[in-house]
C-alpha cells in the first residue's frame, strides 16, 4: 500500500522565525536520508525567504497572494504537482505571516482529495517579545491573528525567549495555554529544538481542527469579535455544541453594482463575521475576489483561466438567512 506523503504546516506571524525553523527541519530530514520538499507562500512577487532554502530541496513558490485567501484554491493543485514531480517523503507548507491557518487546513483537506497526503502537524512559531507587546491590548487586529495561529497549532514554538525576562515567559505561556489548552509549548532561541518530534504525527490533528473551531465559536459567542473562521463548507462535521454557526451561499444570476454591494456589506449585522466570494460587477471587466473579516472588506482583481461562478458566502451566528438572501437578490435588480 502506498504511503501518504507527510505534510507539516508552518505558521506564525511576520518575523517570528518560521524560515529559521524550516531550514533546520530540512537539514534534519536530509541528514536522516529523507527527501523533503517545500511549498512556500509570499505576499509579494519575490520569494526572499525561499533564498534561504538549499537549492537541492524541491520548492514550489506561491507568490503575490496569501495561501489562506487569494490563492488558496491553487494550494491543492500545487501540492499535488510538487509531490508528483519530486516524490518527496515530507512536505513543509510555509505560509506568509498574514495567513489564517484555519483556511490553510481547508486547503490541505482539498489537496487530500487530489493526492495521498497525511497532515502530521500544524506548527506555530511565536515571537515572544511581539506576543508580550500585543497581548497587552488583545483587541488589536494583529493580536487576533496571532491568537488564531496559536489556537490552530498542534505544537507551539515560543521563539526568541532570550529577549524577554523569565517572569514574562511564565505570563506568555499562560496566555498561550488559555488560547490552546493542549498543544505542547516549546521555548526556543533561534528555533533550536529537538527535531525528532517531526518524525511522529502530533496527536489528533483533525480532532484539534474541530476542537479549535468549537472552542472559538463558544468563546466568541456574544462578544465583539468577527474573525472567527469556522463552519464553512467543506469543513469536518461539527459537534452540536456549535451548531449555531451558520453559512449562507448566494449565487448571483448576473453582474451586480459594486457600490451597492459595498454598502450592503457595510450594513451587515455584527453576528455575520466572515464573508468571501468571487464577484462579477457591472462596472468592471474582470471578476474580483471578495474577503470580509474584522468588519473590513477587501476586493482583489483576479484573472481566472476558466469560467468562475458569481457567488458570495457569509458565515456567522444566528443570522437571518432569508433577510440576507432578499438583500443580495435585490442587488440584481437594475
Amino acid at each position: 500500500m502506498k504511503q501518504p506523503v507527510s505534510v507539516h504546516i508552518l505558521t506564525g506571524f511576520l518575523g517570528s522565525g518560521k524560515t529559521t525553523l524550516l531550514t533546520r527541519a530540512l537539514d534534519y530530514f536530509k541528514l536522516n536520508g529523507k527527501k523533503p520538499a517545500v511549498l512556500m507562500n509570499e505576499l509579494g512577487d519575490v520569494n526572499l525567504d525561499g533564498m534561504m532554502v538549499d537549492e537541492e530541496v524541491p520548492m514550489t513558490e506561491m507568490l503575490g497572494g496569501c495561501i489562506c485567501c487569494t490563492i488558496r484554491g491553487d494550494l491543492g493543485m500545487e501540492l499535488k504537482q510538487l509531490i508528483q514531480d519530486h516524490k518527496p517523503d515530507v512536505v513543509f507548507v510555509e505560509s506568509t505571516g498574514a495567513a489564517n491557518p484555519m483556511e490553510m487546513l481547508d486547503g490541505i483537506t482539498d489537496a487530500s482529495m487530489l493526492t495521498e497526503v497525511a497532515l502530521q502537524s500544524v506548527i506555530t512559531v511565536v515571537d515572544a517579545a511581539q506576543l508580550a507587546e500585543r497581548s497587552i491590548n488583545p483587541a488589536g487586529r494583529t493580536y487576533r491573528l496571532m491568537a488564531d495561529q496559536i489556537r490552530c497549532a498542534t505544537r507551539v514554538i515560543l521563539n526568541k525567549t532570550d529577549l524577554i525576562p523569565p517572569s514574562e515567559l511564565l505570563r506568555l505561556e499562560a496566555v498561550i495555554r488559555e488560547l490552546n489548552p493542549v498543544a505542547p509549548i516549546i521555548p526556543t532561541v533561534r528555533c533550536e529544538m529537538d527535531l525528532t518530534v517531526l518524525d511522529h504525527p502530533d496527536g489528533g490533528v483533525k480532532d484539534r481542527y474541530k476542537e479549535t473551531q468549537a472552542c472559538r465559536c463558544e468563546e466568541d459567542h456574544g462578544h465583539d469579535r468577527h474573525d472567527t473562521v469556522c463552519g464553512h463548507e467543506g469543513s469536518p462535521p461539527h459537534h452540536h455544541s456549535h451548531d449555531h454557526v451558520m453559512v449562507y451561499t448566494h449565487y448571483f444570476t448576473r453582474p451586480i453594482d459594486s457600490e451597492r454591494f459595498e454598502e450592503l456589506v457595510g450594513r451587515l449585522p455584527r453576528n455575520i463575521y466572515r464573508g468571501k466570494g468571487v464577484l462579477w460587477f457591472t462596472d468592471t471587466a474582470s471578476p474580483f475576489l471578495f474577503q470580509y473579516a474584522y468588519r473590513e472588506m477587501d476586493f482583489i482583481k483576479i484573472a481566472p483561466k476558466e469560467n468562475v461562478p458569481n457567488v458570495a458566502v457569509f458565515i456567522g451566528e444566528h443570522f437571518d438567512k432569508t433577510a440576507l438572501a432578499e438583500q443580495l437578490t435585490a442587488l440584481e435588480n437594475r
